[in-house]
């Protein structure tokens, strides 16, 4: 950073230590607080990504393996709201997409790792059939399964040299129900892949992770805190990629010991009408529509009308972006909150946030007294190109807890969120402390104490890679039992569910009599 750009840098450090605000702004406070309540993380959070859900990227997970501390787990969500009987096609990665997962473990902003998963459909079309699958699923490669995926894994570094680490490895299929995949639990595993160097890999569906109440968009529970509780995500499922990987493939220069901070984001591309484009260099035809580091950064902190633009942004280009930078030093939520609940909005310009997140946490970047998850802190960095940059930090070297708490770093728990971000995290209620000002203060407010009242997912997570939940089943309008619409709904649910049944039987005693018939040709 040079004298003569000093000044702008911290106006720009501000801005995206605030925009991280409403996440790692509560969690950096935390050090000294206690917890509090909600918002939402990435889905659906700008008007192109919403309209297009393959792209849409929800959440981004990186965090010490609980059981293989020597390895880091990044998990990386997409396609919000995937409601489970949503056939008869289900769903599917983008096969003219490209999904990332980015490194950077110098803090210049820009990717040193780039993890690269490419997908192709494969459709089986034996005797014209139109099912998803037309008869029980026990393997990706199952000749029931009637439409499967497949994808490539690469790695490329900073210099743009390529590896493949993986080739047609298969994705695990959407879950059907019960009847087509009885044991749906061994037919992911089959899904999960070794990779070489000790790393694993995996690819499908699973449960959306994130919990929240997302009423909180109805102009904050419209004043009424009675509201809420109720987890909006529960029953719904997303597309998941994740990636196991030791430590030292991470780290500069190989050593986890002495640089053990990387900042992680993930990214989508799609190809677009644009043939080039000055900022990258790059004329590829490949173009950046959904980005994801800290969660709840674009929802909750960047202006409606830059959302897009955001989203296309590399994070070394943050500082740059004026209007975004302004707003985060001056947020709205402060004010709405204020205006529907009477809480103070915290004074501005937020210079504490920005100064907590300009590199991350550590004892010479600002008032949070402890050394954590600053890129500074990695011993052969280079201070000089250390930038200001939104992504989700994580110090390797931090010990995975037996007990994680929900509320990460805000409740002493330095393995969770802001230090990365664990599926169990609660980063609601973490940010919104943030958001208000508890960074600050060194003080909950008291008033956002409750949170959300949605401090766990619905469902419980695994104990061994990928960690994530299996998809669910149960279409998610059945669980308001009771109600006209739920009744009607249940009503319609059934009478579908019956059709389709006697499809599919129909379709899969065909099927077997057909292979039983070739069998026996």
């Amino acid at each position: 950073m040079s004298r003569t750009k000093r000044p702008a840098r911290r106006v720009v450090d501000q801005a995206l230590v605030v925009l991280g605000s409403s996440a790692l702004a509560a969690g950096l406070a935390g050090l000294a607080l206690a917890p509090t309540p909600s918002a939402a993380s990435s889905h659906r959070e700008a008007p192109l990504i919403a309209g297009d859900p393959r792209a849409d990227n929800t959440d981004v997970y990186a965090f010490t393996s609980p059981d293989r501390s020597d390895t880091v787990t990044l998990v990386a969500n997409w396609i919000p709201f995937e409601e489970p009987n949503g056939g008869p096609n289900f769903y599917a990665f983008a096969d003219d997409a490209r999904y990332h997962i980015k490194i950077d473990n110098t803090g210049d902003g820009r990717p040193d790792l780039t993890y690269t998963w490419k997908f192709r459909n494969q459709v089986r079309d034996a005797g014209g059939q139109f099912l998803y699958n037309t008869g029980q699923v026990t393997s990706p490669t199952d000749p029931d399964l009637n439409f499967r995926q497949t994808y490539d894994l690469t790695v490329s570094d900073g210099r743009h040299r390529t590896r493949t680490l993986l080739r047609n490895a298969p994705v695990a299929p959407s879950r059907t129900g019960s009847a087509s995949m009885p044991n749906y639990g061994a037919l992911r595993t089959q899904a999960v892949r070794p990779v070489n160097g000790g790393a694993k890999a995996f690819a499908g569906q699973a449960d959306d992770p994130f919990f929240a109440d997302l009423r909180v968009f109805d102009l904050l529970y419209g004043g009424n805190l009675s509201e809420r509780g109720q987890d909006t995500l529960a029953g719904y499922n997303v597309n998941t990629v994740a990636l196991q990987i030791p430590k030292k493939a991470l780290a500069l220069r190989g050593n986890s010991s002495r640089n053990p901070v990387v900042g992680v984001w993930s990214t989508t591309e799609r190809r677009g009408a644009q043939v080039s484009d000055s900022r990258s260099g790059h004329h590829d035809g490949w173009r950046q529509v959904s980005r994801l580091g800290n969660p709840l950064v674009n929802e909750v902190v960047v202006p409606l009308k830059y959302k897009d633009a955001f989203n296309s942004l590399s994070p070394d280009q943050d500082r740059t972006v004026k209007p975004v930078v302004d707003k985060v030093l001056d947020p709205v939520l402060p004010k709405l909150i204020q205006k529907v609940y009477g809480v103070p909005a915290p004074a501005t310009p937020r210079n504490d946030l920005a100064e907590i997140f300009l590199t991350g946490i550590c004892k010479a970047c600002g008032p949070v007294k402890a050394d954590l998850n600053a890129h500074r802190l990695n011993k052969d960095a280079d201070q000089r190109r250390i930038v200001p940059a939104e992504e989700l930090r994580l110090n390797m070297a931090v010990a995975p807890t037996a007990k994680p708490n929900r509320l990460g770093v805000l409740a002493g728990d330095l393995g969770g969120f802001p230090n990365g971000r664990r599926l169990s995290d609660d980063v609601i209620d973490i940010s919104l402390q943030g958001v208000e000002g508890a960074a600050q203060s060194g003080k909950l407010v008291p008033a956002l104490a409750d949170g959300d009242k949605v401090n766990a997912n619905d469902t419980a997570f695994g104990t061994s890679f990928p960690y994530l939940a299996l998809p669910n089943t149960k279409s998610v309008n059945k669980s308001a039992a009771g109600s006209p619409g739920a009744q009607q709904s249940s009503l319609k649910t059934s009478q579908a569910s019956t059709v389709t049944a006697a499809g599919a039987l129909l379709l899969g005693a065909g099927g077997y009599r057909m292979r039983r018939k070739r069998t026996t040709a």
